[in-house]
């Protein structure tokens, strides 16, 4: 009796653990955060590598924040995402801020490699930021262009945030204390994509959107300059498990056809045609890969 028993709980640990451990499908799988600019970004991948390869790519998308695309990317449930550096330094490595593009990368190419065994690819051209956003009457109104201008005003404002920037360290705490910021009641924490609605609608008077986003330029609103250079870069860069490198070394030549192609403005352009024209990401992508001979 004994011997079944223990026989019994060797089997149910290795169900147990059959079951916990990720689907090995025989294709890449890209991820990506549930948001515009993200979407665009894991469609670019995903496009790039069949095009340059006999491979489907199977999309994951609108997987919820960084957290969420880190662990799914450790355990091998998805193959590759974007990211940004300074995202990536601070809120998944918890390593101190650090302002020097250069420098930032470095760390987290070691970090990531060492750690995780993924490959920190090179940069896809353009920066996103964070970007504290405010209407543009309220910005002619006050005459205001930077941060530091506008706080002052800053106790009679409503802020609006996304659900990971009131909690990470290179978030809302630090930037209030470093530019003194204190606003009229909690923040109003959502899902980025309502963000500029809330705007739009006076339910807030400032938001913590990203620098590339389209709404900013199609409702006039104005990012205000980050004049005490609080934030560290955000460069968008691939990350992708140096498993998927060995199995498919297709994504290398597809990965490398991407440096450094995308401008801030390209980005801004592609949100713009998703959020504002309601045109199909995959087709958004279609007509980029096309007019720069990708």
């Amino acid at each position: 009796m004994i011997r079944r028993a223990l026989l019994a709980c060797t089997l149910l640990s290795l169900l147990t653990l059959l079951s916990c451990s990720p689907p090995r499908p025989n294709h890449p799988v890209i991820g990506a955060k549930n948001f515009t600019e993200q979407v665009i970004l894991g469609e670019l991948l995903a496009q790039e590598i069949e095009a340059r390869s006999n491979l489907k790519v199977e999309r994951r998308f609108y997987l919820a924040g960084s957290y969420i695309c880190n662990q799914a990317l450790v355990a091998g449930r998805i193959d590759a995402y974007v990211e940004y550096t300074g995202t990536a330094l601070t809120a998944i490595l918890k390593q101190p801020v650090d302002r020097n593009p250069k420098a930032v990368l470095d760390t987290v190419r070691r970090i990531y490699a060492s750690r995780y065994r993924i490959t920190v690819s090179d940069p896809l051209g353009f920066e996103n930021t964070f970007a504290m956003v405010i209407r543009g009457d309220d910005a002619r109104r006050l005459h205001l262009s930077t941060l530091s201008q506008a706080a002052p005003y800053t106790p009679q404002w409503r802020l609006g945030v996304g659900y990971e920037f009131e909690q990470r360290p290179d978030g809302l705490p630090g930037l209030s204390s470093t530019y003194n910021l204190h606003f009229k009641g909690e923040p109003r924490s959502m899902d980025l994509g309502l963000l500029y609605r809330a705007l739009n609608a006076h339910q807030v008077d400032m938001i913590a959107g990203n620098s590339t986003d389209g709404p900013i330029q199609a409702f006039g609103l104005v990012a205000l300059q980050d004049d005490r250079h609080y934030f560290p870069p955000y460069d968008a860069v691939p990350l992708v498990r140096d498993d998927a490198f060995r199995r498919w070394p297709q994504i290398s030549v597809a990965l490398h056809a991407l440096a450094g192609k995308i401008t801030a403005d390209d980005m801004r352009s592609m949100n713009e045609a998703v959020d504002g024209q309601h045109r199909d990401p995959a087709e958004v992508v279609r007509e980029f890969r096309m007019k720069n001979g990708l």
